[in-house]
């Protein structure tokens, strides 16, 4: 399970809670503690592979770095919130996350277009909102960033999914640590998925860099669906 979410973690630059959490909660975990393991996993993930993007000169740290650091404040806040909002709620949450992500990268972005500049505290303010809303439910809300950074600023798709998985590697480490202080964590099953899921992550990324942009555009929107279908299947047509 960790080799197969590290493959997707690095081909879609996700931290692999948005796969993870729902084949937790179909093998019979809780919505917190697959949200809590989830969290663990994406702090291997998201460092190691963004080391990697790093090496192949596909991640721009200036523009990242400060989003990362509102989603680190942002994402310190999370595990508390959590602690007191109903599992219903948090799955309805993810269900909406996978669901913009999916309706903005559905229609058309604007291929090749030049990439539009954004101010460092518009940058910082979406990585406080990410953060807080991410690790309420367990993935490092680059499923939300990379649709706004290829659909509003025009990033290039592949520096996107770099962007997104080096977004992970801050609201990952502060939602750890949040959590943590907010409830108990099983850090056996988070890192024995995270130690795996590195040799998912080194093939994933190496595939990303060889596959056509257009093609990756949608496979990244048919694994969106995916997501969503199963998400709409558990929560409005199975019985708690």
């Amino acid at each position: 399970m960790g080799i197969g979410v590290g493959i997707l973690s690095g081909f879609f630059g996700i931290g692999g809670g948005t796969i993870l959490v729902p084949m937790l909660l179909f093998l019979g975990h809780q919505i917190k503690d697959a949200i809590s393991i989830s969290i663990v996993q994406m702090v291997f993930s998201s460092i190691y592979g963004s080391y990697l993007n790093n090496k192949k000169k596909t991640l721009d740290v200036p523009m990242v770095l400060t989003i990362g650091v509102g989603g680190f404040f942002g994402a310190m806040l999370s595990g508390f919130i959590a602690s007191n909002v109903d599992d219903r709620l948090l799955e309805i949450l993810f269900f909406a996350f996978a669901l913009f992500a999916l309706s903005r990268l559905f229609f058309k972005t604007k291929m090749g277009a030049t990439q539009r500049e954004a101010s460092k505290v518009l940058l910082f303010l979406i990585g406080l909102f990410l953060g807080i809303l991410s690790m309420l439910i367990g993935v490092g809300g680059s499923i939300i960033l990379v649709p706004i950074l290829v659909g509003f600023l025009h990033v290039d798709i592949k520096k996107a999914i770099s962007a997104g998985l080096f977004f992970v590697v801050f609201s990952s480490v502060a939602g750890l640590i949040s959590h943590s202080l907010s409830r108990d964590i099983d850090f056996y099953s988070g890192v024995v998925i995270g130690l795996s899921s590195l040799v998912g992550v080194y093939v994933g990324i190496n595939l990303k860099d060889k596959v056509d942009s257009v093609v990756q555009k949608k496979l990244l929107v048919g694994f969106y669906l995916l997501i969503v279908i199963y998400l709409a299947i558990r929560i409005f047509f199975r019985g708690n």
